[in-house]
């Protein structure tokens, strides 16, 4: 079979089964134009998820007429200055969008450009462009995408749902809108307007906040730590989560890298490092972080659909993002996130309001709770409660006070005389079961969990002393020798110095092959084998020895819990309240190394509505 060159609207489907994958990418492209043009306003409608109909509108700086047909060719761009690809700084760069869309569809591209009296529109449709031709249109552009994927039935067969392929608009339009808090967004489905946020003034950090407010919600702001470090002409904001207020997966961990959505493996991993002592494995942080980087510092021209960069200095990216969360996370000390002390407030709310118990602000009220939502059980343990003692009412001994009863048990308590404001943790007013510190605050009430408060001050102690005296080794009795690829030898042997400040002392042994002579004393009796097989891939996949580090904090977790005050343990007061100043003193106490909340906190607004006073 001879060679020939492929017909020109083939080379354009080949190039949109690259760019465009589904309507969220081709959404993703026209919206990146319109940031790219200057807009301050973008609006965009979907109808049957994209597939029917994508338009998308904006107030930017337009198209003049002359140019509107070199727009829809293959590599033609404003955006890349004397082609070069080291110094990219707009979100569009490579000129295929436009062409790729209009070869699957319907298309249809009016522009305005500015200080023009004329709009312009062109159309394409199978491949087909029409001529430039006069319309109607204020300043700025409208894209027209119909039928998407219509001359591609392979591609059209395998969208998903309508609600599925709107989902995924959805996503990429608040990712955008996160990164432009100064530009308005709206995303309707069909007539139906779906999502809308106006675009905010001030300073940078605080629109920003704004803007993923309105878009992750008030509990988001509530709990948000602020985030702003620079190392080496790298800049890092944005916000990060407390670690109390998690999810189950990472789809709630939004990246940017000079205002580009990113989906990237090395500033996941940076997150899942940062959050390592104080989540859960199947526990993910929630946040927003924003890189800036130098464009000769980054590749962003990785993937047709620029969701992937490279980073020249990966190391130091990776340890900005690691040491501002860190950071972060130790100047919000004991905080814990607000949504415990919701969770534990719905714990006390019935599912269903019972209209017979009118509470009502400010004011008692005499009412009965219904027999019917009382078990038999309690409502017979209520009435010998209740009952007479004796032959009749003459008998009936009054409950003691709290003093009169200790009295009498020779043991009577006298909570020391403290002032409250100085405290954040309050003071220790009592234990309940063995297992729980009751403490009063200035404001309110505190629940402590004593063992995950105490595994967690336990835990910040045995690092400190790593970090001190260095990781204590262990001599093997007899060197093992393991068996690797030469390439993971070289990575190895690359970041041999880290590994033995880490414990682990090796030497290359022929070819494909270490020996292990010393390990951390920490890890025991461990599998030698396999820890320096996942430290290789480690290394090969991030750059970054993790695997050791997080075998080593696993040891120390499992340490520090079985050196911690159990649960059951009965506390004096002066212990009670030394744990709480310690816990004040701490960073990262409010929660224990697994995720969960070390304490509770009410408010004594909350407690008077659980009460109905308010």
């Amino acid at each position: 079979m001879s060679i020939r060159l492929l017909s020109e609207n083939t080379i354009n489907q080949i190039a949109a089964g690259e760019v465009i994958e589904r309507p969220a990418s081709a959404v993703k492209e026209l919206v990146e134009n319109a940031i790219d043009a200057g807009a301050n306003n973008i609006d965009v409608v979907l109808a049957q998820g994209g597939r029917e109909l994508i338009s998308v509108t904006d107030d930017g700086c337009g198209v003049p007429a002359e140019e509107l047909s070199l727009a829809v060719e293959r590599h033609a761009t404003s955006k890349l200055k004397e082609d070069d690809l080291s110094n990219i700084v707009t979100m569009g760069f490579r000129g295929e969008a436009l062409p790729s869309i209009a070869s699957v569809s319907r298309f249809m591209f009016k522009s305005r450009a500015v200080n023009s009296d004329d709009a312009w529109q062109i159309t394409i449709d199978g491949g087909k462009k029409s001529q430039v031709q006069p319309t109607a249109l204020n300043t700025g552009s409208y894209v027209e995408v119909r039928d998407l994927f219509y001359s591609t039935p392979a591609r059209l067969k395998f969208l998903k749902t309508d609600r599925t392929e709107f989902s995924q608009t959805l996503d990429v339009i608040k990712r955008l809108s996160m990164a432009n808090p100064d530009i308005a967004f709206s995303l309707y489905d069909n007539d139906r307007k779906a999502f809308q946020v106006s675009s905010a003034q001030g300073e940078l950090l605080d629109t920003r906040l704004r803007r993923l407010g309105s878009i992750l919600g008030a509990e988001f702001t509530e709990n948000a730590l602020p985030i702003n470090a620079e190392r080496e002409n790298i800049k890092l904001t944005g916000y990060a989560g407390l670690p109390t207020y998690n999810r189950g997966n990472a789809q709630h961990q939004y990246l940017f890298v000079n205002g580009r959505p990113v989906k990237d493996k090395l500033l996941n991993g940076a997150v899942r490092g940062a959050y390592m002592d104080f989540l859960a494995r199947n526990r993910h942080p929630v946040l927003a972080l924003f890189l800036e980087v130098p464009s000769d510092m980054v590749d962003v021209n990785v993937h047709p659909a620029k969701a992937e960069v490279r980073f020249r200095e990966s190391g130091v990216v990776r340890g900005l993002i690691v040491g501002a969360l860190r950071h972060a996370l130790a100047e919000a000390g004991h905080r814990a996130s607000t949504t415990v002390a919701n969770a534990a407030l719905g714990a006390f709310t019935h599912e269903r309001p019972n209209p017979t118990m009118p509470f009502h602000s400010g004011r008692q009220r005499n009412f009965q709770i219904p027999s019917s939502t009382i078990s038999g059980e309690m409502s017979e343990s209520s009435r010998e409660y209740h009952a007479p003692i004796g032959d009749g009412a003459d008998n009936f001994a009054p409950p003691m006070g709290r003093n009169e009863a200790l009295e009498q048990n020779g043991d009577v308590y006298q909570p020391e005389p403290v002032n409250l404001s100085e405290f954040p943790l309050g003071a220790a007013r009592g234990q309940l079961h063995e297992t729980y510190i009751i403490s009063q605050t200035e404001n309110g009430i505190i629940i402590v969990d004593q063992h995950a408060a105490h595994e967690r001050l336990v835990y910040e102690r045995i690092k400190k002393h790593m970090a001190e005296d260095k990781v204590p080794r262990q001599v093997l009795l007899l060197p093992e020798v393991v068996e690797i690829d030469q390439g993971a030898v070289d990575k190895l042997v690359a970041r041999q110095e880290e590994l033995e400040a880490l414990g682990l002392i090796f030497e290359v042994f022929g070819d494909g092959a270490i020996v292990v002579r010393e390990v951390p004393a920490l890890l025991g009796d461990t599998d030698i084998a396999g820890l320096v097989r996942d430290l290789a891939d480690e290394i090969s996949e991030l750059n970054q020895a993790l695997a050791l580090k997080e075998k080593l904090e696993e040891v120390c977790s499992t340490m520090a819990c079985h050196g911690s005050v159990r649960a059951g343990r009965r506390m004096a007061a002066a212990e009670m309240n030394a744990l709480l100043r310690e816990m004040e003193a701490t960073p990262y106490s409010g929660q224990c190394n697994h995720g969960r909340p070390t304490y509770v906190e009410l408010k004594l607004s909350d407690v008077e509505k659980l009460f109905g006073r308010r």
